[in-house]
Protein backbone atom coordinates (compact mmCIF):
# COMPACT_ATOMS: atom_id res chain seq x y z
CA UNK A 1 0.00 0.00 0.00
CA UNK A 2 1.34 3.43 -0.89
CA UNK A 3 0.66 6.73 0.86
CA UNK A 4 0.37 10.21 -0.65
CA UNK A 5 3.35 12.51 -0.10
CA UNK A 6 1.30 14.85 2.07
CA UNK A 7 0.33 12.04 4.47
CA UNK A 8 2.44 11.28 7.55
CA UNK A 9 2.43 7.50 7.89
CA UNK A 10 4.00 7.78 11.33
CA UNK A 11 3.52 10.48 13.90
CA UNK A 12 6.28 13.06 13.28
CA UNK A 13 8.60 14.24 16.04
CA UNK A 14 7.30 17.71 17.00
CA UNK A 15 10.78 19.25 16.95
CA UNK A 16 12.29 17.52 13.93
CA UNK A 17 9.36 16.24 11.89
CA UNK A 18 7.30 19.43 11.54
CA UNK A 19 8.34 22.27 9.22
CA UNK A 20 9.27 25.67 10.60
CA UNK A 21 6.39 26.96 8.51
CA UNK A 22 5.73 28.65 5.20
CA UNK A 23 6.51 32.36 5.34
CA UNK A 24 9.16 32.14 8.06
CA UNK A 25 10.41 34.15 9.84
CA UNK A 26 7.26 36.31 9.83
CA UNK A 27 4.84 33.38 9.91
CA UNK A 28 5.86 30.19 11.68
CA UNK A 29 4.44 26.94 12.96
CA UNK A 30 4.27 26.79 16.76
CA UNK A 31 4.00 23.52 18.64
CA UNK A 32 2.15 24.33 21.86
CA UNK A 33 3.23 22.55 25.04
CA UNK A 34 1.36 24.50 27.72
CA UNK A 35 -1.63 26.83 27.87
CA UNK A 36 -2.78 29.57 30.25
CA UNK A 37 -4.87 26.89 31.98
CA UNK A 38 -1.90 24.69 32.94
CA UNK A 39 -0.29 24.70 36.38
CA UNK A 40 2.10 21.94 35.32
CA UNK A 41 5.10 22.54 33.05
CA UNK A 42 4.75 20.10 30.17
CA UNK A 43 7.58 19.62 27.67
CA UNK A 44 8.26 17.49 24.62
CA UNK A 45 10.70 14.71 25.41
CA UNK A 46 13.58 15.33 23.02
CA UNK A 47 14.22 11.65 22.35
CA UNK A 48 10.71 10.23 21.85
CA UNK A 49 8.81 13.35 20.84
CA UNK A 50 6.04 12.61 23.35
CA UNK A 51 4.91 15.02 26.03
CA UNK A 52 6.13 14.55 29.58
CA UNK A 53 5.71 16.37 32.88
CA UNK A 54 8.76 18.54 33.46
CA UNK A 55 7.57 19.83 36.83
CA UNK A 56 4.53 21.13 38.65
CA UNK A 57 4.68 24.91 38.79
CA UNK A 58 6.01 25.88 42.21
CA UNK A 59 4.31 29.26 42.32
CA UNK A 60 0.78 30.43 41.50
CA UNK A 61 2.05 32.10 38.33
CA UNK A 62 0.79 30.54 35.14
CA UNK A 63 1.52 31.41 31.50
CA UNK A 64 -0.45 34.39 30.15
CA UNK A 65 -0.31 32.99 26.59
CA UNK A 66 0.10 29.75 24.70
CA UNK A 67 3.70 28.59 25.13
CA UNK A 68 5.76 26.19 23.06
CA UNK A 69 8.49 26.19 20.44
CA UNK A 70 9.20 26.68 16.75
CA UNK A 71 10.05 23.35 15.06
CA UNK A 72 13.45 22.91 13.41
CA UNK A 73 15.08 25.72 15.34
CA UNK A 74 18.00 25.41 17.75
CA UNK A 75 19.58 27.93 20.11
CA UNK A 76 23.26 27.59 19.37
CA UNK A 77 26.16 29.88 18.49
CA UNK A 78 24.41 31.94 15.81
CA UNK A 79 21.43 32.59 18.08
CA UNK A 80 23.45 33.41 21.18
CA UNK A 81 25.60 35.84 19.17
CA UNK A 82 22.52 38.08 18.91
CA UNK A 83 22.10 38.12 22.69
CA UNK A 84 24.97 40.34 23.90
CA UNK A 85 25.35 38.99 27.44
CA UNK A 86 24.79 35.29 26.67
CA UNK A 87 27.77 32.98 26.89
CA UNK A 88 26.09 30.35 24.70
CA UNK A 89 22.72 29.08 23.54
CA UNK A 90 20.58 26.78 25.66
CA UNK A 91 20.58 24.02 22.97
CA UNK A 92 16.80 23.90 22.92
CA UNK A 93 14.33 24.79 20.18
CA UNK A 94 13.36 28.45 20.11
CA UNK A 95 10.57 29.25 22.56
CA UNK A 96 7.44 31.04 21.38
CA UNK A 97 4.43 32.60 23.10
CA UNK A 98 1.28 32.99 21.01
CA UNK A 99 -1.50 35.40 21.95
CA UNK A 100 -5.09 34.70 20.91
CA UNK A 101 -8.42 36.34 21.67
CA UNK A 102 -10.32 33.08 22.03
CA UNK A 103 -9.14 30.83 24.88
CA UNK A 104 -7.31 27.74 23.65
CA UNK A 105 -7.33 25.22 26.47
CA UNK A 106 -5.40 22.26 25.06
CA UNK A 107 -1.75 21.78 24.29
CA UNK A 108 0.07 19.40 21.96
CA UNK A 109 -1.31 21.26 18.95
CA UNK A 110 0.25 23.02 15.97
CA UNK A 111 -0.86 26.57 15.24
CA UNK A 112 0.10 29.17 12.66
CA UNK A 113 1.58 32.22 14.32
CA UNK A 114 2.51 35.72 13.20
CA UNK A 115 5.73 36.93 14.82
CA UNK A 116 5.59 40.42 16.34
CA UNK A 117 8.59 40.63 18.69
CA UNK A 118 10.87 38.94 21.20
CA UNK A 119 11.71 38.99 24.88
CA UNK A 120 15.46 38.55 24.90
CA UNK A 121 16.32 36.54 27.99
CA UNK A 122 19.23 34.81 29.65
CA UNK A 123 18.85 31.74 31.87
CA UNK A 124 21.92 30.63 33.85
CA UNK A 125 24.14 32.52 31.38
CA UNK A 126 22.56 30.92 28.30
CA UNK A 127 20.49 32.64 25.61
CA UNK A 128 16.84 31.80 26.23
CA UNK A 129 14.86 34.10 23.97
CA UNK A 130 11.05 34.08 23.91
CA UNK A 131 9.53 34.88 20.52
CA UNK A 132 6.22 36.74 20.86
CA UNK A 133 3.54 36.10 18.26
CA UNK A 134 -0.17 36.38 17.65
CA UNK A 135 -2.46 33.72 16.26
CA UNK A 136 -2.64 34.14 12.50
CA UNK A 137 -6.05 35.47 11.42
CA UNK A 138 -7.06 36.12 15.02
CA UNK A 139 -10.16 38.35 15.07
CA UNK A 140 -8.69 40.77 17.61
CA UNK A 141 -4.91 40.46 17.42
CA UNK A 142 -4.45 39.22 13.86
CA UNK A 143 -3.84 42.70 12.39
CA UNK A 144 -1.07 43.51 14.86
CA UNK A 145 2.32 43.59 13.16
CA UNK A 146 4.69 44.65 15.96
CA UNK A 147 4.95 44.11 19.71
CA UNK A 148 4.55 47.86 20.31
CA UNK A 149 0.93 47.51 19.13
CA UNK A 150 0.04 44.94 21.78
CA UNK A 151 -1.66 46.19 24.96
CA UNK A 152 1.19 46.99 27.35
CA UNK A 153 -0.38 44.83 30.08
CA UNK A 154 0.10 41.70 27.94
CA UNK A 155 3.82 42.36 27.59
CA UNK A 156 3.98 43.16 31.31
CA UNK A 157 2.38 39.80 32.14
CA UNK A 158 4.78 37.94 29.87
CA UNK A 159 7.76 39.67 31.48
CA UNK A 160 6.48 38.89 34.97
CA UNK A 161 5.84 35.25 34.13
CA UNK A 162 9.32 34.60 32.83
CA UNK A 163 10.91 36.47 35.70
CA UNK A 164 9.04 34.35 38.26
CA UNK A 165 8.12 30.95 36.79
CA UNK A 166 11.34 29.30 38.00
CA UNK A 167 11.72 31.39 41.11
CA UNK A 168 12.51 29.52 44.33
CA UNK A 169 11.69 31.36 47.59
CA UNK A 170 14.82 32.75 49.19
CA UNK A 171 16.86 32.60 45.98
CA UNK A 172 17.52 35.16 43.27
CA UNK A 173 16.02 34.58 39.85
CA UNK A 174 18.43 32.96 37.41
CA UNK A 175 16.44 34.34 34.47
CA UNK A 176 17.03 37.92 33.37
CA UNK A 177 15.39 39.95 30.63
CA UNK A 178 17.86 41.95 28.60
CA UNK A 179 15.52 43.65 26.14
CA UNK A 180 12.04 43.55 24.64
CA UNK A 181 12.46 44.02 20.91
CA UNK A 182 10.26 44.31 17.85
CA UNK A 183 9.63 42.03 14.92
CA UNK A 184 12.80 42.79 12.95
CA UNK A 185 14.97 41.61 15.85
CA UNK A 186 12.73 38.57 16.24
CA UNK A 187 13.12 37.72 12.54
CA UNK A 188 16.92 37.78 12.89
CA UNK A 189 16.78 35.49 15.93
CA UNK A 190 14.49 33.01 14.15
CA UNK A 191 16.75 32.94 11.08
CA UNK A 192 19.78 32.41 13.30
CA UNK A 193 18.01 29.56 15.14
CA UNK A 194 17.11 27.94 11.80
CA UNK A 195 20.76 28.21 10.75
CA UNK A 196 21.86 26.68 14.07
CA UNK A 197 19.41 23.81 13.58
CA UNK A 198 20.67 23.12 10.06
CA UNK A 199 24.29 23.14 11.25
CA UNK A 200 23.55 20.68 14.06
CA UNK A 201 20.94 18.39 12.50
CA UNK A 202 21.23 19.05 8.76
CA UNK A 203 18.77 20.88 6.54
CA UNK A 204 16.98 17.82 5.11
Amino acid sequence: MSFPKTFYRWRPHPWHGIDVGEGAPEFVNAFIEITPFDFVKYEVDKYTGFMHVDRPQRSSSHPPALYGFIPRTYCGDNTSALNPKAGKGDKDPLDICVISERPISRGEIIIRAKVVGVIQGIDHGEADDKIIAVLKNDNIYGEISNISELPSVIVERLRHYFMTYKLIPGEDSKFTIEQVLGKEAAFKIINAAIKDYNEVYGDA
